[in-house]
């Protein structure tokens, strides 16, 4: 079981720069960042942005993996954003991952003025942005003409230095979604299917249910289920995964009984949202990573 910690970006880099290193340091697996352009009730806070943020913590960091978590076609199109992925993975060394989903209806969906659109045609859109992005990535030229996206052209130079390309580790909960987890995926991430009002006991089965149409779509797609890592985001049950170091260790026991290889927390806010005692991370580094590394 691995462990990652999602930092938001909300602070100056001279005080975001501290968190990254210091999940650096500690031997977290990886540290993750969100991409949007505002979120929730977040969105009259400070707020920076994604790429750059990343570019300062491939270039402040040694060995943990980074990444989006997630990013979406909400305000990006895959040519720009292709290039932008290449550079980050020279930047770490090698050290990206994407995740990646289809994007929510609040204000990234609105921002540039664009139409509402269907469920349906939020899977149909990612679908297309995440196979464009394959093919960039891992072609030198690239023309594209689809329902949502065009690319004429679009030169890749020298790919990323993770080969064929960076890993992708897609958010899906249905079929659609899950279809495109089958499809291109190294990865999928689920942050549960139902709301924290309705309880933990319900997350905690719902993301079972999930699992299980998961593996389900894989076969389907005549894919080995253990070729696709799990990543579990447990901060939307309605309890937070850093409330205390007992309860990660059962949030860490739970994911992995139902085949999660990696979960993610949230770096501790003084209030509001994903609120806790920064004493509890500090604690989990030095007492909960060793006993990860120590089971086979």
């Amino acid at each position: 079981m691995r462990l990652g910690v999602i930092v938001l970006p909300e602070l100056p880099w001279s005080e975001q720069v501290v968190q990254w290193q210091r999940l650096d340091g500690w031997g977290f697996d990886s540290a993750w960042t969100y991409d949007h352009l505002a979120w929730r009730d977040l969105a009259d806070s400070p707020w920076y942005a994604t790429v750059p943020t990343l570019a300062a913590a491939a270039l402040a960091t040694s060995r943990i993996r980074i990444g989006t978590f997630v990013a979406s076609p909400n305000f990006r199109h895959p040519v720009p954003f292709a290039k932008e992925l290449m550079s980050l993975d020279d930047l770490a060394g090698g050290r990206v991952t994407l995740a990646v989903g289809a994007g929510g209806t609040g204000h990234d969906a609105r921002v540039l003025g664009q139409t509402e659109l269907t469920p349906r045609q939020r899977v149909e859109r990612f679908a297309e942005f995440v196979e464009l992005l394959d093919r960039l990535l891992t072609q030198r030229t690239t023309s594209y003409a689809g329902a949502w996206f065009t690319a004429v052209d679009a030169k890749m130079h020298p790919g990323c230095v993770q080969q064929p390309r960076l890993p992708f580790v897609v958010a899906a909960n249905g079929p659609r979604a899950m279809r495109v987890v089958a499809a291109h995926g190294q990865g999928w991430v689920t942050t549960g299917v139902t709301r924290p009002e309705d309880g933990e006991q319900q997350w905690w089965a719902g993301v079972s249910g999930a699992a299980g149409r998961l593996d389900g779509i894989l076969a389907e797609a005549g894919r080995d289920a253990g070729s696709v890592e799990r990543y579990l985001s447990v901060d939307s049950s309605g309890a937070f995964g850093l409330s205390s170091v007992e309860h990660l260790r059962d949030v860490l026991g739970r994911a992995e009984s139902l085949g999660f290889d990696e979960v993610a927390v949230h770096w501790p806010r003084v209030d509001g949202v994903y609120a806790g005692d920064h004493a509890v991370l500090e604690r989990v580094a030095t007492d909960v990573l060793p006993e990860l590394r120590a089971t086979p």
